[in-house]
């Protein structure tokens, strides 16, 4: 049959199928005309878009509710030109943000199966005296004691110990110096080239960094699984210290939030740096976001914890209804 057709109705035939089998539009004379239905096609899927709909990107920088002071940054992991910055990317002190670099490299140095307990490490002289500092954050660990790497992990991240944080750098480097050292060259390889570290716990203000480089590591961290199931743990107990212990990151209570880490001092003020996964479900993919040096100077620690909280709860409800093509935008 087709080849009784005119040579010019044989070439536009063609043209059209090759259109129409890319499910494109079609464009003809200026005019724009979605391809018809095919016969006995049956009714359109009745799977609600938002179950197929791909997220899209974050907005502008401009339409993201950023806090008032400080610096920040969101972004999408595996999204190209995600990346949201806001406030001056100088180096700033990040307090116990810090114990995300720790844990990763503690982590290199001695991985750990998925459900792993890991090597016993003994409590040592300095970390017991060092939990009775009420002046720093630490956790009620006694000499001669023995807790496996992972229980030690859990004890620096989730109350943020920091005499864990110093007992886990001895027990891998020799010395907390010696330990910062490869804290440093794992920043230089992941690019984060405005940060130093200077011990493994943050209280020192010494240690800065930015929000652009606290997502680099962020991005690094999360694909950790032995980390990234320590930071989503809400509490925990564990032989040898009494009562459950909470996580100070409270963002937890949040539907999807699923870590990272919690930082507060005076020098470094509210720092909060946070996972949480899309409203789409989407669970290859993570919304990253960091804010730095919250709540005024003459704030107590409690009040610019509170306000990295409040700061980090605003962007993240921001970029979830965003990143949900369903959902309203904010406003």
């Amino acid at each position: 049959m087709l080849s009784r057709l005119s040579p010019t109705t044989r070439v536009l035939g063609v043209v059209v199928s090759a259109v129409l089998a890319a499910g494109g539009w079609l464009v003809y004379s200026g005019a724009q005309t979605q391809p018809a239905s095919l016969p006995n096609s049956g009714p359109a899927p009745s799977t609600p878009a938002r179950q197929t709909a791909r997220p899209s990107a974050l907005p502008r920088p401009s339409a993201l509710p950023w806090p008032s002071r400080g610096q920040a940054a969101v972004e999408v992991t595996g999204q190209a030109d995600s990346l949201r910055v806001h406030g001056e990317q100088r180096p700033v002190p990040i307090a116990s943000v810090t114990k995300v670099m720790t844990a990763l490299v503690i982590l290199r140095d001695h991985p750990l199966a998925r459900n792993a307990a890991g090597p016993s490490i003994r409590v040592d002289r300095q970390a017991a005296i060092e939990s009775g500092n009420r002046e720093e954050s630490t956790v009620p660990i006694a000499e001669g004691q023995s807790f496996t790497e992972r229980q030690l992990l859990k004890l620096m991240l989730i109350p943020s110990g920091n005499n864990a944080a110093r007992l886990l750098a001895r027990w891998d480097a020799g010395s907390e110096r010696a330990f910062a050292i490869k804290m440093n060259a794992a920043a230089a390889k992941l690019g984060m080239k405005n940060t130093t570290y200077t011990g493994a716990s943050g209280y020192e203000p010494t240690t800065v960094s930015t929000a652009v480089d606290q997502l680099k590591l962020a991005r690094q961290a999360m694909k950790n699984p032995v980390l990234r199931d320590i930071v989503a743990t809400a509490k925990i107990t564990i032989p040898g210290i009494a009562g459950e212990i909470v996580n100070t990151n409270k963002l937890l209570r949040l539907p999807g939030v699923v870590g990272l880490k919690t930082g507060t001092s005076t020098p470094a003020g509210g720092a909060l740096l946070w996972a949480v996964r899309p409203t789409s479900g989407d669970r290859d993919r993570l919304i990253l976001g960091v804010v730095l040096r919250q709540g005024d100077p003459d704030d107590t620690l409690q009040e610019k914890k509170e306000a990295a909280f409040v700061a980090s709860r605003k962007l993240i409800v921001a970029a979830r209804r965003y990143l949900n093509p369903q959902r309203t935008p904010i406003s």
